[in-house]
């Protein structure tokens, strides 16, 4: 136990004089760098641990491409570099504290899974992780969103290391909460290791309707909310919304340093199976509105989230650009499999337009009429679940979009509707915020 100890202590020294001399030079420290500040919260207590593929300690950079490369940073796809070389990546922080002596006892698991990224919304189940032995606890079993008792009883504090990607309807914050609330149930700390939101500079969209709750969208937040992480569970806990009441949950935030919410901060490693570079994370707020309509987002492509079509605009001159979906992992099934469709390739927008812009209805309102005004018949929205709401409203969190687009309204004039419980939301918000906008 005594060199255990000094082996941590100079494993501590060395990243604490890393992270400084980072600090120091006004480089982007993130949460789960900061070892000093952590690890010892965690000293002879029983960890569960939350977080998959995503939790690379120091999971970022900022210059994705070198100065003279031609290739746009945000096309570079995550586990490579400006040169198409496989990114060496750095330590898992399951790896990093066991390597440190940290008593980690479960490894709760997300959608999509650990180490491994299954399809979205595909039943994720228990299981061991190979590399450490430690048991992985799913909170995606298609069972319940909670934690177990027998689940609770296995750990003392709860660290919490993933990468978010900033929009209501990406589930991870959503397992973020229901953690947060049993850890208040049952009296157990919450450390959460802060990240970058990759689209922090962007609050936009409709205020979520308690009515239109779901597994996509629980509390009342826009669709893009301009929080990291940390940021986020502060505000679910300090506004009561946990079951257990208001600031409930002994939570601690261990913020990034040298952060803002400008900070354009690229990731190297992809926050889920479907999301493959950072221009699809930048425009997955407004592409994944087509997720269940008569549109494929391009999932079962090396492209999804970055083009969308459909076969029914075989034909239609604004649609040039196609794409046949075909299984692939994390796609094995994907919506139009084998069916060529026609539709567009963003690839090539400006990058600025698209950060510009935030959410852009103009592509699902076009796509809209465009089905509508050859096939009538066809339902655009797909079906309604058990209590009349179609998916996009779900994700919209208000079926007011939808109905907008179906009676003609414009861009502007259904953006106008959600104005005010934006700036609502945006006065609540700058009590919870940790880092400048």
């Amino acid at each position: 136990m005594r060199m255990l100890g000094k082996v941590f202590l100079l494993a501590g020294m060395m990243t604490l004089a890393l992270w400084m001399s980072a600090a120091a030079q006004g480089e982007l420290v993130l949460g789960d760098e900061r070892f000093d500040v952590y690890l010892p919260e965690l000293e002879g207590k029983r960890v569960a641990l939350f977080s998959n593929q995503s939790g690379i300690v120091g999971n970022r950079v900022i210059d994705a491409a070198k100065p003279d490369s031609t290739m746009d940073p945000t096309l570079i796809p995550f586990g490579r570099d400006a040169e198409g070389k496989d990114v060496v990546y750095g330590e898992h922080i399951l790896d990093a504290l066991i390597d440190r002596g940290v008593q980690v006892t479960a490894v709760f698991c997300p959608e999509h899974g650990f180490r491994n990224m299954s399809d979205a919304g595909a039943r994720v189940n228990d299981s061991v992780d190979e590399k450490t032995g430690v048991p992985l606890l799913s909170l995606f079993s298609g069972d319940t969103d909670y934690p177990s008792e027998e689940d609770m009883q296995a750990f003392d504090v709860l660290l919490i290391d993933i990468q978010d990607v900033g929009v209501r309807f990406y589930t991870y914050w959503l397992s973020v909460s229901y953690l947060m609330d049993a850890c208040a149930w049952h009296g157990k700390k919450v450390i959460l290791l802060d990240r970058p939101n990759p689209n922090g500079f962007c609050l936009d969209g409709p205020i979520l309707e308690e009515r239109f709750a779901s597994g996509v969208g629980k509390y009342p937040l826009p669709m893009a909310y301009g929080m990291t992480l940390g940021e986020l569970a502060g505000m679910i806990n300090g506004e009561g919304w946990l079951r257990a009441g208001k600031d409930a949950c002994d939570l601690t935030v261990i913020p990034c340093l040298n952060y803002t919410h400008q900070t354009r901060a690229s990731l190297i490693t992809a926050p889920s199976p479907n999301l493959k570079d950072m221009r699809a994370i930048y425009l997955y707020p407004s592409i994944c509105l087509f997720e269940n309509t008569s549109v494929s987002v391009g999932r079962g492509t090396q492209m999804p989230f970055e083009i969308y079509g459909s076969p029914l605009f075989e034909g239609n001159e604004a649609y040039p650009f196609f794409f046949v979906p075909e299984s692939m992992p994390g796609a094995s099934d994907p919506p139009m499999r084998g069916q060529t469709c026609y539709g567009r390739d963003l690839r090539q927008k400006p990058v600025e337009e698209i950060f510009a812009e935030g959410i852009q209805l103009n592509y699902l309102i076009d796509a809209y009429h465009a089905v509508k005004e050859v096939f009538p018949e066809v339902s655009f929205f797909g079906r309604r679940d058990k209590q009349g709401r179609y998916w996009i409203d779900k994700l919209c969190g208000t079926d007011k979009v939808r109905l907008m687009i179906e009676d003609g309204y414009t861009s502007e004039e259904i953006r106008a509707t959600w104005a005010e419980g934006l700036e609502e939301f945006r006065k609540i918000r700058s009590q919870y915020l940790l880092y400048t906008d």
